[in-house]
């Protein structure tokens, strides 16, 4: 009964830090006030300070720093990243479905964040876009091994013309995610090395053409065969 009736009061006192920091306007970094000006501004005891705070470090909003003091966080996406990655792994009966659900969804995301980028993405920026498809190439020449990283680099600057810093990072928050879930998982292998760099370079030359339907049918394709080693070619998912 005790830890029901505590639960509430954190919660309260959670609220109250981060209003506290909005209310101050401290940026990620800031030093936050003490334990003991926070139990006196917000008139409760130090455990509950620090039951508030242990909680908001897990959500990355506040960064403990052991003989240092309290700072403001990023408040990054890790805390989704970690979530989303225990929900999927939990769904032990239905292992290619729940994979399938977070590819999905990004891309549903990157389908439509497309077709702003064929309007919007510069010649310096699809010059960026092709260096990466021509280092693809010489990955794949060079070991015949799927090149992660290049891909992940891909998608990073294909969106950087949109000038939204969220949509980065919101990306790269599933695509970790469907990384760690299909690394655990043992899902089967991507598309050939050839493949992948042929349908990326199918993306760079729609939008190089100002081809908004053709930039987001290429993505399509090439999700759809991230999908079929999720077990979702059938329903074009990938």
């Amino acid at each position: 009964m005790r830890r029901m009736s505590e639960e509430p009061r954190t919660s309260r006192i959670q609220r109250q830090v981060v209003q506290l920091i909005l209310d101050r306007r401290l940026t990620a970094g800031a030093p936050l006030p003490t334990e003991a000006e926070l139990m006196e501004a917000l008139g409760v005891s130090r455990n509950s300070v620090r039951e508030a705070l242990k909680a908001l470090q897990a959500l990355d909003i506040v960064e403990v720093r052991h003989g240092y003091g309290t700072y403001v966080g990023r408040a990054s996406l890790t805390p989704l990243v970690d979530g989303l990655t225990f929900r999927t792994l939990a769904r032990h009966d239905d292992d290619t479905g729940a994979l399938a659900e977070i590819l999905q969804v990004r891309e549903v995301l990157e389908e439509g964040l497309i077709r702003r980028v064929a309007t919007t993405a510069t010649e310096a920026e699809l010059d960026k876009l092709e260096d990466v498809v021509m280092r693809m190439e010489e990955a794949a020449r060079g070991t015949g091994r799927s090149f992660p990283e290049l891909d992940r680099e891909f998608h990073e600057v294909l969106y950087a013309s949109l000038g939204n810093d969220l949509v980065p990072q919101l990306l790269a928050a599933f695509w970790t995610v469907f990384r760690r879930v299909s690394g655990a998982r043992g899902r089967p292998d991507d598309p050939s090395p050839e493949i992948t760099v042929r349908r990326h370079r199918d993306i760079v030359t729609a939008l190089r053409a100002r081809d908004v339907e053709g930039a987001q049918r290429a993505m399509a394709v090439h999700f759809r065969g991230i999908g079929a080693g999720a077990g979702q070619e059938s329903r074009g998912v990938g």
